[in-house]
């Protein structure tokens, strides 16, 4: 099997969870960078919709979201596992909320007009704009948190992970989980993109600490490459997941074979459209056909994604 290709940008929080997690099992990775912001005509190919980063590519399986990426990784190299018992259902709740919750307050932090600055401290003007722009076509279904009170929720939200770090260098422990990574990246940004508002960190010392030992993890070793090899090699390749769930679960009354889209509950709803092939306990998969990459088969999680029956007109 080909190394996984990520499919992300440096600046990316979500990438940057991926990155330390490719590190911390030592993987060989490719990495294709992607536009932050539309049109994606490269990414469009491979995941005929969804344009959030990061994706994972394996062959002509396309992995859609961190949460079920983050699975696939897994089982490509269980040791160290990101999921040690006994702590998994708990680490996974953490991530969840982690992805949620805390990303959504950080990042409304984030975006004051001084981490706005810091951000866009060397660019045109007008890459300002069309990156506001962008993501509030992103972000159209979704209530955004003000900055007084985004700040004000990201200082208590870091005080809990500091009372996490009590007794041990990771949040759940002596070693690292899905958690601390989840919880990592949107502190990540603050520090390393917008410094200017860094200072909230500094308010907890033993999650400054903790940034520091995650940040030691480092990201492996990846080669880079073009999308153009991505997509040649997805279409010289046949689908074959990764993901070890098979059994049909139906709440949708949506039979397999039926034509469906798929896209976020929220952030991000352009859809992916293809013919469904899977529906388990933990996720979607659809079959589609692209004129460059071939048959793909896309992946999502089940949380946080809706499935639609696509409706045929005669």
């Amino acid at each position: 099997m080909s190394d996984p290709i990520l499919h992300h940008y440096a600046t990316s929080p979500f990438s940057e969870k991926l990155r330390l997690i490719l590190g911390y099992k030592k993987f060989a990775w490719r990495s294709v960078i992607v536009p932050s912001i539309m049109p994606k005509p490269d990414v469009m190919s491979l995941t005929g919709g969804y344009r959030k980063t990061p994706f994972l590519q394996v062959g002509a399986d396309i992995y859609c979201d961190t949460a079920l990426i983050c699975d696939v990784l897994e089982h490509l190299q269980p040791d160290p596992s990101i999921y040690p018992e006994p702590s998994k259902g708990l680490a996974r709740t953490i991530a969840q909320w982690a992805d949620g919750t805390l990303f959504w307050a950080a990042m409304a932090h984030n975006f004051s007009p001084k981490g706005a600055a810091d951000m866009f401290a060397n660019a045109p003007p007008e890459a300002a704009k069309a990156f506001a722009e962008d993501r509030r076509a992103m972000s159209a279904n979704m209530v955004r948190l003000r900055p007084g009170d985004a700040t004000g929720a990201y200082k208590s939200y870091l005080r809990r992970l500091s009372d996490m770090l009590d007794d041990g260098p990771f949040l759940l422990g002596d070693v690292p989980t899905i958690a601390d990574f989840a919880c990592y990246h949107p502190l990540w940004f603050t520090r390393k993109r917008t410094p200017s508002m860094s200072g909230v960190l500094q308010l907890t010392p033993a999650v400054v600490d903790w940034m520091d030992r995650m940040a030691a993890i480092g990201h492996g070793t990846s080669e880079k490459i073009d999308a153009a090899t991505a997509i040649a090699q997805a279409s010289a390749s046949v689908p074959r997941t990764l993901l070890t769930d098979s059994t049909f679960q139906d709440e949708h009354g949506i039979p397999l074979g039926s034509t469906v889209t798929i896209g976020a509950e929220s952030f991000g709803p352009e859809t992916t459209e293809g013919e469904l092939i899977a529906a388990t306990r933990t996720h979607y998969t659809l079959r589609r056909t692209d004129e460059r990459a071939g048959t793909l088969h896309v992946h999502f999680p089940r949380i946080g994604y809706i499935l639609k029956k696509t409706e045929t007109t005669t």
